[in-house]
């Protein structure tokens, strides 16, 4: 309980430290777009080719577990929008990317402290949390919102693949059930989450990045220590979250 608590306060304390106002304006506009190409950006391709899959998988899961007289051949649309929605598209993606993101960013950042480049910054007066990590926390925010309409699509587009090349259901009624009782405040909140999501992934791997002292083996373990942490605060996030913004 007393190390967890320490961990705490390190975490606040260096969020404190990263929150102020940075020392130079100009680098921090400059590698604000470079830090969203790399943790935004150059994730699309996978993002794109996971949503297209679990699109598929989901449609042909409903369809097959839901062959019922009683239930409308249109309900398999409505479950695979309002899932891509609320869960999957901000939720599960955001654990993949805690996955891909969350261990580049501690790996980075831990390179950089036991290569003593961090302490290197500090001895020159230079806010070194502020200057490594407000950009990546700024930038994977303001992409996760992308990130999590570009899933939306692709998983319906998925859908709709099937609906086309199968006889598994008719593309009028996938198209239906997408239209029919749609709730637009569903995206809104998956977009709400996505920019909390961001913030927990780039903040909590930092932390462990920033203080992975020691060698390369350290390195590992604060990448390692990064993604489960993360992953772990994305899901209690997301029952927060939830219960404020749906309940």
């Amino acid at each position: 309980m007393k190390k967890t608590l320490e961990q705490v306060g390190k975490y606040v304390n260096l969020m404190k430290k990263t929150f102020s106002l940075p020392d130079n304006w100009r680098m921090f506009w400059r590698q604000l777009p470079l830090e969203m190409e790399k943790l935004g950006i150059n994730t699309v391709g996978i993002i794109v080719l996971i949503s297209i899959f679990m699109g598929v998988i989901m449609t042909m899961q409903t369809i097959m577990n839901t062959e019922n007289p009683m239930l409308p051949r249109y309900s398999t649309g409505l479950v695979l929008r309002d899932t891509l929605l609320l869960e999957f598209s901000s939720s599960i993606m955001s654990l993949l990317l805690a996955g891909k993101v969350g261990s580049n960013i501690a790996s980075e950042i831990g390179t950089m402290r036991v290569t003593e480049q961090i302490d290197a910054l500090d001895i020159m007066g230079v806010n070194s949390a502020n200057y490594l990590i407000l950009p990546k926390i700024i930038g994977l925010m303001l992409c996760m919102p992308m990130l999590v309409t570009f899933s939306v699509f692709c998983g319906l587009a998925g859908g709709c693949g099937v609906a086309i090349f199968t006889d598994m259901i008719t593309i009028s009624d996938f198209i239906y059930g997408i239209q029919y009782a749609f709730i637009p405040y569903y995206f809104t909140y998956s977009i709400i989450k996505s920019f909390f999501f961001g913030f927990v992934i780039a903040s909590v791997s930092a932390f462990y990045g920033y203080f992975a002292y020691g060698g390369a083996i350290d390195v590992g373990k604060a990448s390692t220590n990064a993604v489960v942490n993360s992953s772990i605060l994305l899901l209690a996030v997301n029952v927060i979250l939830t219960q404020l913004l749906l309940v």
